[in-house]
């Protein structure tokens, strides 16, 4: 399902208005029964419908006239001025009062809003821009302080449908009604927490408009991961699914380097390579079963750059993909391998963690890079890396990471709430899984380790990418039923991720 901005889906109703020739008023009638289906069969009493003065306002209008007509106790309140009402605002208001619905020129009571059962919220839509203040603000701060049942229509008043910003005050919704698609603000943080319940309706909007490859983000969801799962066939090896090279580890930090390889063959690896510090070669060895360990030239910490020999020779004759950063570290021997491996490595290249920390001066590297690369920052690591505060690529995340992924030449994962993957065409996806459980440490090794797997199994950069953090994300799911969220480790997930395999290929393979 895409997602779009405000501006996107004002276009799609203009070409449907216009181009289709379905009157507006009809796609407004049909929001109207969209909100009300999930109000009809309630047993709610005492409901007020708070209005606006543009179109959504016409909306509440008009889900109260329906209500009405089914013999449901409506009020509804519209406290803007004639002058400032939408055309068919205004044509609502005059249909509902012929039907004979309450419709008050002002501002409820607190009394009023105590009485009631359910609050609908058609105050404003998609297209707010500004700040609410002054006698709105001190509404949306009654009702949210009263914990009535809210639903919004199209999206709660003072949430930016652009990038989820609560633009100064904003309403509390237990269910949103959203038309034809789901936009941005509905999915981003803050915004998002303001939503309650996400319903998408569709109310008319040509399929054609609503699946252009225009619109460039979408949702990731679970028969688009299933259809990108490769298969397994029945007359095949090891070698048919790929050999992961895990460059990583260092003093310290070995945990990090074990829990991307275990990740990699979890995920479905056929082969996993680890490429680690010579002095660090028997606690590996200790460690790992499934595993290879190839030791290489180090410094008293990390790997030196006299290991470039071995690792040029292992992904010239035996790897399929290389995974490089988790624990590697931070210095001129590292920062040598990582240049050696984008200019020359015929193998994709997944970097995260250190390695995304020595690309901050090497960044001009990624464009020149010979093979798909893939980068995997939490908001911190992109912020060093582009110079820019995270604030401010938390308030506008998916714009951000499609301009990082275009201006770089590489597919970005831009690891967080919710995480978001785009490449340098523009492809963008929000990710749907995962839980507050996984904000732990190695969690992001685990998801490098996935994404490097897939793309061994024979997936392009951006689809294993897809696959790889909604994998993530279930396996975290997952295990979170299991274990809540304050005891979940990254071992956890590791352990759950054939389980969210599994889910996923028997579930749709039922389907099918």
């Amino acid at each position: 399902m895409k997602v779009v901005t405000a501006l996107e889906m004002a276009e799609i109703d203009r070409l449907t208005i216009e181009e289709y020739g379905i009157p507006s008023l009809l796609l407004m009638e049909r929001a109207a029964l969209g909100v009300c289906k999930h109000i009809i069969n309630s047993d709610v009493k005492n409901i007020i419908i708070l209005a606006g003065p543009g179109n959504n306002g016409g909306d509440g209008v008009a889900v109260g006239r329906i209500l009405k007509n089914k013999s449901f106790n409506v009020k509804i309140f519209q406290p803007f001025s004639e002058e400032k009402l939408s055309a068919n605002c205004k044509i609502q208001i005059e249909i509902a009062k012929k039907y004979g619905v309450a419709i008050f020129n002002r501002y409820p009571t607190e009394s009023e809003l105590s009485h009631a059962t359910l609050l609908v919220d058609a105050l404003f839509g998609t297209g707010l821009k500004k700040i609410i203040d002054g006698d709105l603000a001190k509404l949306i701060n009654l009702i949210n302080s009263l914990n009535k049942t809210v639903i919004a229509v199209d999206i709660p008043s003072g949430v930016s449908a652009d990038n989820g910003e609560i633009l100064g005050y904003a309403i509390k919704a237990t269910l949103t009604v959203t038309f034809g698609l789901p936009k941005r603000g509905h999915i981003l943080f803050p915004g998002r927490e303001f939503v309650g319940k996400l319903i998408v309706e569709d109310i008319g909007f040509p399929s054609e408009l609503t699946k252009s490859e225009k619109l460039k983000v979408s949702l990731i969801e679970k028969d688009l991961v299933h259809s990108l799962i490769p298969k397994r066939h029945l007359y095949s090896h090891k070698g048919n699914y790929g050999h992961v090279l895990v460059i990583a580890g260092s003093v310290g930090k070995t945990g990090a380097a074990l829990m991307c390889g275990k990740s990699a063959l979890r995920a479905g690896a056929g082969l996993v390579t680890m490429a680690v510090p010579a002095a660090l070669k028997i606690i590996f060895q200790s460690k790992v079963l499934e595993e290879m360990v190839l030791p290489l030239p180090c410094t008293t910490q990390t790997l030196s750059k006299e290991a470039i020999k071995g690792i040029e020779k292992f992904i010239y004759e035996q790897a399929d993909v290389v995974a490089f950063g988790p624990g590697v570290g931070v210095n001129e021997d590292t920062e040598e391998i990582l240049k050696f491996l984008l200019l020359n490595s015929p193998c994709p290249i997944v970097i995260d963690a250190d390695g995304i920390t020595l690309l901050v001066n090497n960044i001009k590297l990624l464009e020149k890079a010979k093979t798909e690369t893939v980068i995997t920052p939490h908001p911190g690591e992109l912020s060093r890396l582009i110079k820019l505060p995270v604030k401010e690529i938390e308030k506008d995340r998916i714009d951000i990471t499609q301009k990082v992924a275009k201006d770089l030449n590489t597919v970005v994962v831009l690891k967080g709430v919710p995480t978001v993957i785009s490449n340098p065409l523009g492809n963008t996806f929000i990710n749907t899984t995962g839980n507050p459980g996984m904000a732990t440490g190695g969690a992001g090794d685990v998801l490098t380790g996935i994404i490097a797997s897939f793309i061994g199994q024979g997936l392009k950069a951006l689809d294993a990418s897809i696959v790889g953090v909604y994998v993530h994300g279930l396996s975290g799911d997952i295990a979170s039923k299991k274990k809540g969220y304050h005891g979940l480790i990254a071992g956890d997930l590791i352990d759950n991720i054939p389980s969210a395999i599994k889910e996923l290929t028997d579930e749709m393979d039922k389907k099918s």
